[in-house]
């Protein structure tokens, strides 16, 4: 309930990338087609140029796609989809690479619409913002709220000048009306839309014998002799089954062990760091609730809202002479969410809740009770504390700061002191510093990059380091999770082939993984065969297999052991009742079902749900149809080579390497 009580944090930039979200479904199709379009001299500054006829080419006047754009559209839609990837330079190149093949694909596209006389005016933008999802922002009371407001605002949520972003709503409105145009003949016969809606609300209840491939697995027993002859027989396989492993001397310190302790921050710095971060400890205004829902479906009529408001007033009675909100919540509110703690929501801040709750919780006395009616429904509502917008004391946030502050005086005092010791061990050898400085030296046995040395917390950045080291080079340093580690490669052993002996058990693992599959295979389909003349029961108990009963599923329930019966066995619908099914391949089960009950949707059911299967059907098709006719487009480019991409243009830019 709290996550479809609270609304966007900023309404604004819902407002403003909506358009061109709505049309993201039809203008940014990635169909990712291996080799699209060929390489060739483009500008630096251009990402591809595009040809829509073959005279363009001839004379190198198709559309370009600038550079620059594809990189400001991949800033945006990484900083929308993925907010903590905002500033990694890798995440950045790939979604640039995505978002260039999407802008090729677009600009087919849009020449097609072209070439069949579909295009958008400025009007038509005019009339997009004005009556469209951005009207409530832009034309507030129906009122522009002028040129300057509109290109601060589109410049801060979009960081685009206005002709770019209306531009972009114009190539929305072109695309939308394209796939308007190529599926307009997309239909879908009364036979198939009834039928639809039968087959997806089929409900069925069912026995089921499953054998399980854990416990078949540990019945092959192959003998000595079996195994040996299939490990000679798939000596390629274990040819260098035995990884490279490198050995490794090092000594090791923990933060306990700089010299002079741990460094602990001064009141000063402490002072400081709070000044510098004033904004993060702005708490705002917040209040504390807890609510009763009585939910109602939008456009309830009179007779249902007048019951949900009687039943909300009689809980709101209960309340007032004494009832527990405890007891009363679990039995009345139809909110999952807080039903069970008391209808208890914690603290939210103003303007999270849909605008009638969160008036009422900023507004009503504290401890009162009272109704509230929102879309969802009545809610019997209580605030319990209101605390006002203000910053945190220093004291209040004092070890948070110190512990903060610790950690980073502490990781560069050890990064210091681990480059020191490197540097001593350079010059005087790793076993006389660690002499100097009372550390032990230690020789680990060989590992594998992908190993363990057993002394250290976390040894995965030495070996990663180890294995990109020469042995006897300068001595290195690496994080061990407790502190660093100093070291030098002494040793490496190639990888090379096992002896039986030494790798009978990891034989045996691949013996059974490879018989597994014929053996299960085998058993389920004899299960299946004997189980449609036989007594069902009895013939998986003889097989070794356990007997359940599903729950009534549809397509998308979840059974055990099987799975979502709609996609792992979606034939089990079309089973008559008391009918046995074929084997059924469930991943790490197999199974044989017999069908207990069946139960279709009636006549009057289906028809009440005419329109909206129809609708659900022509868009899965139309979709289907556009997908389609935008797929053959760029194989025809393709194949034509009217596509030239700057081959520099999915290199990162200079400072933006993976080790920036």
């Amino acid at each position: 309930m709290i996550r479809f009580l609270q609304q966007s944090n900023n309404r604004l930039v819902k407002a403003l990338f909506i358009v061109i979200v709505g049309a993201a479904a039809v203008s940014m199709c990635v169909y990712l087609i291996p080799g699209l379009g060929s390489t060739g001299v483009t500008a630096a500054d251009t990402y591809a140029e595009i040809y829509p006829h073959w005279y363009n080419k001839l004379f190198r006047s198709g559309e370009a796609i600038s550079l620059e754009r594809v990189r400001q559209v991949a800033s945006q839609q990484l900083a929308q989809r993925y907010p903590q990837y905002a500033d990694n330079p890798m995440m950045l190149n790939f979604m640039t690479q995505q978002v260039g093949q999407g802008l090729v694909q677009q600009q087919m596209l849009l020449a097609e619409a072209t070439s069949l006389g579909i295009t958008a005016t400025d009007a038509d933008v005019a009339r997009t913002l004005q009556t469209g999802p951005n009207a409530e922002v832009l034309y507030p009371g129906g009122k522009f709220i002028g040129q300057e407001a509109y290109t601060n605002l589109v410049a801060q949520n979009r960081h685009q000048s206005v002709p770019d972003f209306e531009a972009d709503i114009k190539r929305g409105i072109i695309m939308q009306r394209l796939q308007s145009y190529v599926t307009a003949g997309v239909t879908a016969s009364d036979k198939d839309i009834r039928d639809a809606y039968r087959k997806a609300n089929i409900k069925i209840k069912f026995d089921y014998a499953v054998i399980s491939s854990d416990d078949l697995r540990k019945s092959i027993n192959p003998s000595d002799a079996d195994l040996e002859a299939f490990f000679k027989k798939n000596t390629v396989r274990y040819a260098n089954a035995v990884p490279e492993q490198r050995a490794i001397t090092y000594f090791a310190f923990t933060p306990q062990q700089l010299p002079g302790g741990m460094p602990q921050p001064s009141q000063q710095a402490v002072q400081a760091y709070y000044n510098q971060h004033q904004q993060e400890y702005s708490v705002p205004e917040q209040a504390r609730a807890r609510h009763i829902l009585v939910q109602e479906a939008a456009g309830a009529d009179a007779k249902t809202d007048a019951a949900a408001r009687a039943k909300a007033d009689d809980v709101l009675k209960q309340l007032k002479a004494g009832g527990k909100w405890d007891d009363l919540a679990k039995k009345y509110s139809d909110d999952p969410g807080s039903k069970d703690s008391g209808g208890e929501l914690g603290f939210a801040q103003r303007g999270r809740m849909v605008p009638e709750f969160d008036k009422a919780i900023f507004s009503q006395p504290i401890n009162e009770i009272d109704i509230v009616k929102s879309q969802f429904g009545y809610h019997i509502v209580q605030v319990e504390e209101r605390t006002t917008a203000h910053s945190q004391l220093l004291s209040e946030v004092l070890p948070t700061i110190q512990a903060t502050l610790g950690r980073q005086m502490i990781a560069q005092a050890e990064d210091s002191y681990a480059k020191s010791l490197a540097a001593e061990a350079g010059k005087n050898g790793l076993a006389a510093t660690a002499k100097a400085h009372g550390l032990e030296l230690v020789t680990a046995p060989p590992a594998a990059q992908q190993g363990t040395i057993a002394a250290l917390p976390d040894g995965s950045q030495l070996l990663a380091k180890a294995f990109q080291a020469k042995v006897n080079a300068t001595p290195d340093y690496a994080a061990t999770g407790e502190g660093y580690a100093i070291f030098q490669v002494t040793g490496t052993q190639g990888a090379h082939a096992p002896a039986f002996a030494d790798w009978k058990s990891h034989v045996l693992d691949d013996y059974r993984s490879d018989n597994l599959p014929g053996l299960l295979a085998q058993k389920v389909n004899d299960l299946a065969t004997k189980a449609k003349s036989g007594d069902f029961a009895a013939v998986a108990k003889a097989a070794g297999a356990t007997v359940k009963t599903s729950d009534l599923v549809g397509s998308s329930g979840q059974v055990p052991d099987l799975g979502a019966v709609g996609q792992v066995a979606p034939q089990l619908f079309d089973l008559a009742q008391g009918a046995v099914s074929g084997p059924i391949n469930a991943g790490r089960t197999a199974v044989v079902a017999r069908i207990l009950e069946k139960q279709e949707p009636t006549a009057d059911e289906i028809q009440k749900n005419f329109d909206q299967t129809r609708d659900q059907m022509l868009g899965e098709k139309r979709e289907e149809a556009f997908q389609l006719f935008a797929a053959n487009i760029a194989a025809d480019y393709k194949k034509n080579n009217r596509v030239r991409v700057n081959p520099k243009a999915n290199t990162p830019e200079p400072g933006q390497g993976q080790g920036q």
